[in-house]
């Protein structure tokens, strides 16, 4: 009996081991995956998408490609990229994005400091840039010379933020976004079209030998910019291909990653990409048994990818975890665009709060300047969001979404102080029904007094009044009949405050009040025990 029972244990813990060991095909992994308690518990990161496009002060955030464009059609954030390169570094057929590399020093980067400020602000996980459109990797890659250890700032811009990250006990992402390089790179490759430097090529035409007696000897530009059009075989582009993934899987194995998240629609280079994703996350699960790497993608139909979504957010409760990504101004620091901002603390709150409501989180881009530190008036906002967040943490944290998102919805659509025509009330409701870039800003109308969201958290449920004001507001979803089943609520309290909250619960309704002296001047949330 004692050698059946040996010989059973046998066999059981050896389909375990073998369980972990067995690399799991795609599809595998999205029937077996299980997305970590980390991410989807996490609600709020911090992302710094910073790079060397941050050192020009003007040109916006496709600098490396506008700066070879004197006309850069509708792409209007890069008007200024070609004029700015000419005056300040010199013409693109000599001094060309190579050298902007080389000009960048990120002199004052500490990323202790960094990690540490932003865990206080509540941040749960951190993402850093890893490479651009630019194709030039922020870490010590093996298998690309065009990296920030070789050139520019001659530091592991990746590794620093990793041990930084690990040293305050904060998840660990990386973003790549180098797939598009061989079609976005292609201006680098033209010339002036009028002026005296007409029909002069730009410097993607250099070859190694013409680096002989300058900075960047020994340096192949063909590295960075790729082949000219002309000389780019099949077998090249294949090349390419199989670099981008001998790159990438080493930026997940030599930095202990947490999360990669990917730029474009669909997974880079297709089957390169899917693969690269494929043995992240099954290198992961053979090491523990468990899974605790996320991708992350514009990718909304694969089981084992967060869905991501670029300036905006989904537009009803999703069951799968989600991700809405933004920044307050542009993606990289400019000076050019002034000191208009198309985020500030409340409205980024309120994105917070819709976003956690429909089971998703908000990753908040940081505009590092190039010397590696925050704005100054970046930093007030993010104190006045850091505040919120660690006031309201036990409606954030490890929430969940309601059976509904909110109450009194759409009510900036009828509200009387936004003064909008017909016209614009309907592009309002079009642009709702999106999802990419479907965000609203500072000057989106403001929410009626009276819409709120939800989360829940255990037994407790979290309603946030996204604009408060002192008095009355109606919740029918709250009523004791409401379709929506809640039970008797017992007690309400403001979070951040031990103030008494006065309400009413009847059949149709609740009637909350909302007290004159809250907590803050942003969205107010309120503890309600008992509904569920």
């Amino acid at each position: 009996m004692k050698h059946i029972l040996f010989l059973l244990f046998a066999i059981t813990t050896s389909i375990t081991c073998y369980s972990q060991e067995k690399e799991l095909t795609w599809e595998e992994l999205g029937e077996q995956y299980e997305f970590p308690k980390w991410y989807t518990e996490a609600r709020f990161g911090i992302w710094v998408h910073w790079g060397a496009q941050t050192q020009p002060k003007e040109g916006g955030g496709w600098y490396a490609r506008h700066m070879y464009m004197e006309d850069v059609g509708k792409q209007l954030w890069g008007k200024n990229a070609y004029s700015y390169h000419n005056k300040t570094y010199g013409h693109p057929s000599e001094i060309g994005y190579k050298d902007v590399i080389n000009d960048w020093k990120a002199e004052n980067l500490d990323t202790d400091a960094l990690l540490q400020y932003f865990k206080s602000l509540g941040a749960k996980y951190f993402v850093a840039l890893a490479n651009h459109h630019d194709h030039f990797d922020n870490f010590n890659s093996s298998y690309h010379p065009w990296n920030s250890v070789n050139i520019g700032p001659k530091r592991d811009i990746i590794g620093e933020f990793e041990k930084s990250s690990k040293k305050y006990g904060i998840p660990f992402g990386v973003s790549s976004h180098d797939d598009r390089y061989l079609s976005w790179w292609l201006s680098a490759f033209g010339a002036d079209i009028s002026g005296p430097m007409k029909g002069v090529p730009y410097d993607g035409h250099m070859t190694k030998e013409d680096g002989i007696g300058k900075w960047w000897e020994g340096l192949d530009p063909a590295d960075l910019y790729g082949l000219p059009p002309e000389k780019r075989t099949p077998e090249w582009i294949e090349g390419v291909k199989q670099n981008w993934l001998l790159r990438h899987e080493e930026l997940v194995t030599k930095y202990d990653v947490d999360m990669i998240w990917f730029d474009g629609y669909g997974f880079p280079y297709e089957e390169y990409g899917k693969e690269l994703c494929q043995y992240f996350i099954n290198r992961d699960y053979q090491q523990h048994g468990v899974f605790t790497k996320v991708v992350i993608g514009k990718m909304g139909n694969e089981k084992a990818v967060v869905k991501d979504i670029e300036r905006g957010g989904a537009n009803e409760i999703l069951k799968q975890p989600w991700q809405g990504i933004t920044t307050l101004r542009t993606w990289f620091y400019k000076e050019d665009i002034g000191s208009e901002y198309k985020q500030n603390a409340r409205t980024i709150i309120e994105l917070l709060c819709d976003y956690m409501s429909k089971n998703g989180n908000l990753l908040l881009n940081v505009e590092l300047l190039p010397d590696g530190t925050i704005p100054p008036a970046q930093k007030k906002i993010l104190d006045d969001i850091g505040n919120w967040v660690n006031t309201n943490s036990e409606a954030i944290y490890a929430s969940k979404p309601w059976k509904i998102f909110g109450d009194n919805l759409n009510s900036s659509l009828s509200s009387k102080e936004t003064y909008l025509s017909e016209t614009n009330l309907k592009a309002q409701e079009q642009q709702k029904k999106k999802e990419q870039f479907n965000e609203r800003g500072i000057k989106a109308p403001p929410y009626g007094h009276n819409e709120v969201r939800f989360t829940t958290n255990g037994d407790r449920l979290f309603v946030f009044v996204m604009n408060p004001e002192e008095g009355a507001i109606e919740l029918p979803s709250l009523g004791l009949k409401s379709e929506y089943t809640p039970n008797k609520i017992s007690s309400i309290k403001m979070l951040g405050s031990n103030e008494k909250i006065d309400f009413k619960q009847n059949n149709d309704k609740l009637i909350l009040n909302v007290p004159a002296k809250r907590t803050n001047k942003y969205a107010t949330v309120f503890e309600m025990k008992g509904a569920l």
